[in-house]
């Protein structure tokens, strides 16, 4: 009984998260992409593929922690979605970095974030979607 009660507490704790980042990239990929001059100005040498997909990827983790709030198997495929994207875009941006095109560090560091907690979220929308 216990071990139940824990993983409802993680995978509440884990929807949260995924809502709030997932809000957190939507609200800051959209400054810079519809902010005008002075966000991306602020934003430095954005790869405009990266900011496009994080900024997309942020509506996948919000559905993503819904999902997991509400047990729906779909969520695993949503997070697996993501997290293959994710990966893809990681190694498509490491490409440009060795060809080198203009970068901003920041975002080797954020998409290997990325990577870590959508594995996390696959992980937990794995163990609600079986219910």
């Amino acid at each position: 009984m216990q071990d139940k009660s824990a993983k409802s507490k993680a995978s509440l704790i884990a929807a949260v998260f995924a809502m709030l980042f997932g809000s957190a990239t939507i609200l800051s990929g959209g400054w810079v992409l519809f902010g005008g001059d002075g966000p991306r100005t602020a934003a430095g040498a954005v790869v405009d593929y990266v900011l496009w997909f994080n900024f997309l990827a942020g509506f996948g983790y919000v559905f993503a922690g819904i999902g997991i709030l509400k047990r729906q198997r779909w969520t695993l495929w949503l997070a697996l979605a993501v997290l293959t994207g994710t990966f893809i875009v990681f190694l498509v941006f490491l490409v440009h970095v060795l060809a080198g095109g203009a970068h901003e560090i920041r975002t080797f560091f954020a998409l290997i974030f990325r990577l870590a907690f959508l594995g996390g979220m696959t992980m937990i929308a794995r163990s609600v979607g079986g219910r």
